[in-house]
């Protein structure tokens, strides 16, 4: 099976070509959605952080930025900045040049207003825009891609049937030479010792626990107790009375595989160590997605029992759904209905051949449910304050 897509110069491979104009931060995301809105195929992204930000929270929000400006399905950039952000936008185009595909950043306060920027950043970005639609797809690899795994609004049939299929799929990839990302850390806590075991490495595993007991004793520092808090009011109302017994359903997204290592949030994986992966990300499905996609995955899969339209900016997002009435409520949202696997005697191999291919059909072009719906959700993890 081949990929058809946009390989960069640097060897990457995108499933997806967009024009990304990204704001440094909240001051100017208005103006970067006002100048992608007068640009065929140019999109951006509600950037609510980047000023007033220091040490770590800063650093991540920066980082984020710039990995998912690196992903392989954004082929072009235009940074957008204030001018007096704590994130500069010339700063975030000089380390981003080494991505051997277009970049340019303005100011708002260089041009001399919103509307003056507006206009040099239409005309910056209708050229790349031009530029972007004379390329050619390009063949590529099943192992050429990264898989991004996310739950949301579960209930007990995301443990059941979806994050099973899901793991299906993760394992049927890494057997092929691909990668794929677990996320989530809230939901692993109480699974943790068991996905531990799964860590070759030792530095790595260690990491892995490490990333899992920081994120509970930062709710602790707080006041705060996340085995309260998870699961989620709308979890409950599914069925799942404790974390742990979330986190044992999340977990099954992992298949069976071997864990190759464990990455911070919008952390970068190593494209020559492939295999599966876990980031920690919060249980915030959209920064989770933000996450991943900074990490390098070009496509998404995403369980939710109860029905979650989340999509991304710049990563095809299928949904699966274990529950048939979910299915039958919301199918303007999801595109596979796993329940099978309870109400028909579907299996779980069946169904997850299903997913596989509508993965790789996704990669080729095919639109999903989200897309179509327009869905593009962004958010980044603060490190503090956040779970």
């Amino acid at each position: 099976m081949k990929l058809m897509g946009y390989r960069r110069e640097n060897g990457q491979f995108g499933v997806r070509n967009y024009l990304l104009i990204l704001p440094t931060s909240v001051c100017a995301t208005d103006t970067a959605e006002k100048i992608a809105a007068q640009v065929p195929g140019a999109i951006s992204v509600p950037n609510q952080h980047g000023c007033c930000q220091i040490g770590s929270d800063q650093m991540q929000t920066q980082r984020t930025l710039e990995n998912f400006a690196r992903n392989a399905n954004v082929g072009a950039v235009l940074v957008v900045g204030l001018g007096c952000d704590g994130i500069q936008a010339e700063i975030v185009a000089e380390n981003l040049s080494n991505m051997q595909k277009p970049i340019k950043a303005i100011t708002i306060q260089k041009c001399g207003g919103t509307l003056k920027a507006i206009a040099v950043g239409a005309e910056i970005a209708a050229r790349m825009s031009a530029e972007l639609s004379t390329q050619e797809k390009a063949e590529g690899d099943l192992n050429e891609i990264i898989l991004g795994m996310e739950c949301g609004g579960s209930d007990p049939t995301s443990g059941l049937a979806a994050n099973p299929v899901i793991g299906y799929v993760s394992d049927k990839l890494v057997s092929l030479g691909g990668s794929s990302i677990l996320s989530e850390t809230t939901e692993v806590i109480g699974a943790e010792h068991l996905l531990a075991k799964r860590f070759a490495d030792p530095v790595q595993r260690k990491k892995f626990l490490r990333m899992v007991s920081d994120c509970e004793e930062r709710a602790i520092c707080l006041g705060e107790d996340l085995r309260s808090g998870q699961p989620t009011p709308g979890n409950k109302v599914g069925g799942l009375s404790t974390i742990e017994e979330k986190s044992l359903g999340c977990m099954y997204k992992a298949g069976t595989s071997p864990f190759t290592g464990a990455l911070e949030y919008s952390e970068a994986l190593p494209l020559q160590n492939k295999g599966l992966y876990f980031m920690d990300t919060p249980g915030q499905d959209i920064d989770s997605i933000t996450g991943m996609a900074a990490g390098g995955a070009q496509v998404m899969v995403f369980s939710t029992g109860r029905g979650t339209p989340t999509g991304s900016p710049i990563a095809p997002v299928i949904k699966v759904t274990g529950n048939t009435d979910t299915f039958q409520n919301m199918p303007d949202n999801l595109d596979l209905n796993a329940g099978r696997i309870i109400t028909d005697g579907a299996t779980i191999p069946q169904i997850g051949e299903e997913l596989f291919n509508m993965v790789i059909d996704a990669c080729n072009g095919k639109r999903t449910k989200a897309e179509t719906l327009g869905h593009r959700e962004f958010g980044i993890y603060k490190v503090t304050g956040t779970f």
